[in-house]
């Protein structure tokens, strides 16, 4: 095995996808393996490689991790993206929790029943215009600086900007109202990893698609 990060889940964003962003934020290059067949994914487990029996799985340093939380703290500790002391990384875990909270409706859209989607959707685009995206608005004009703490690259940005496009995906004039947001956005895709990382052909993976939610299904059937 060489020296990258191994990442084990679906082809597909899921619970992986920050991970991916991250990795690729902090310029680190990596491999990957998808799950198939629930088969793959009964070896893993039987063979004691999941801890609490589920992915992501991201081999890093000799560990195999497994939980996003403590995958992506890891990483950002890594890669100097945590702050420069903990009050700074309190702040970087709370914009982040908030950021995962959002994105946790954006993971689920995918499996909504046919007559909850409009609904669903509705809620995305409410919880961003109204409760999460003016905390990052407020944030960002009250300092007056480019990053989200510490005016300095962190994870806390890399989550964001995740968050920004996968919204705009479904709702495509979400930041018409948050000109500091816009802002934000286009700098930080101008970040050369950031940049690097939007180009067609990379580890990035596209909206969740049928086939994505049929392959989920099978692999984690109970």
């Amino acid at each position: 095995m060489s020296g990258k990060p191994r990442l084990t889940y679906l082809n597909g964003r899921g619970r992986m996808e920050p991970i991916r962003w991250l990795l690729a934020a902090a310029g680190v290059e990596f491999e990957e393996v998808y799950l198939e067949t629930k088969e793959q994914y009964d070896k893993l487990i039987k063979d004691g490689f999941l801890l609490f029996q589920q992915v992501p799985l991201v081999e890093i340093d000799g560990m195999k991790m497994v939980q996003t939380r403590a995958i992506m703290s890891y990483i950002a500790g890594k890669y100097n993206l945590y702050g420069k002391d903990l009050k700074e990384r309190a702040l970087i875990d709370m914009y982040v929790e908030g950021i995962s909270d959002l994105m946790q409706m954006i993971l689920m859209f995918p499996f909504s029943p046919p007559d909850a989607k409009e609904k669903n959707l509705d809620s995305i685009k409410e919880r961003a215009t109204n409760r999460y995206f003016p905390v990052f608005e407020k944030v960002l004009k009250q300092h007056g600086q480019d990053f989200l703490v510490g005016n300095k690259f962190s994870w806390a940005d890399v989550q964001l900007m995740e968050a920004i496009l996968a919204v705009e995906e479904k709702v495509p004039t979400v930041l018409s109202g948050f000109p500091q947001l816009q802002v934000f956005k286009t700098k930080m895709s101008n970040v050369p990893t950031i940049k690097k990382f939007l180009q067609p052909g990379s580890p990035r993976k596209p909206p969740p698609d049928a086939h994505y939610v049929e392959t989920v299904l099978k692999v984690f059937k109970k």
